[in-house]
């Protein structure tokens, strides 16, 4: 499926596996695709996104706030928690590093990660809108498009959440595209 994807699209998708292990995320899901459209600001989607509220710091804080990536500091210090000796006494007791993820004994760190089936589904539906559009190759725009149609994983959660009008963004992804 990959050969008729353009060399944007191929960067989206290299790009989203590249967030996930950022994010130390086991597979790619919509929420890194998102994430993988916004990361270049000067392209074309990514300017349509901007147009609507969201670019690449916006939609990491809400990925990290909604996949319950993100540890609070500040809030778990105010009922008493002290992080830090938290991980000092993991530490001590099971090694240093303890608390990173990591693979399992005797297995290799994979370099490319898994496509989770949300994401699987919107590289499938990117195709669909290609071909619908009558469109030869899949682009980002024909993604983002999937991306929208999908609307089940955190990506989808991530423009609700923003109050994103979806209609009118695919008016606009299409108009591009045309």
């Amino acid at each position: 499926m990959f050969e008729r994807f353009t060399d944007s699209a191929r960067r989206v998708v290299v790009q989203a596996q590249q967030e996930a292990q950022e994010l130390r995320h086991e597979r790619v899901g919509t929420e890194h695709l998102l994430l993988a459209l916004v990361r270049e600001p000067a392209t074309p989607v990514a300017g349509l996104l901007a147009g609507v509220g969201l670019d690449h710091p916006a939609v990491r804080a809400d990925v990290r706030r909604l996949a319950g990536g993100d540890v609070d500091g500040p809030a778990l210090a105010a009922i008493g928690v002290d992080l830090d000796a938290v991980r000092e006494a993991v530490e001590s007791a099971f090694g240093e590093g303890a608390l990173e993820r990591k693979p399992a004994t005797g297995r290799r760190e994979r370099t490319r990660s898994r496509f989770a089936a949300d994401a699987r589904r919107t590289l499938e539906l990117s195709l669909r809108e290609t071909v619908r559009l009558k469109g030869l190759e899949i682009s980002d725009g024909h993604i983002l498009l999937g991306l929208l149609r999908e609307e089940q994983g955190l990506g989808g959660r991530v423009i609700s959440g923003r109050g994103v009008d979806v209609v009118r963004l695919r008016q606009e992804v299409e108009a591009a595209l045309a």
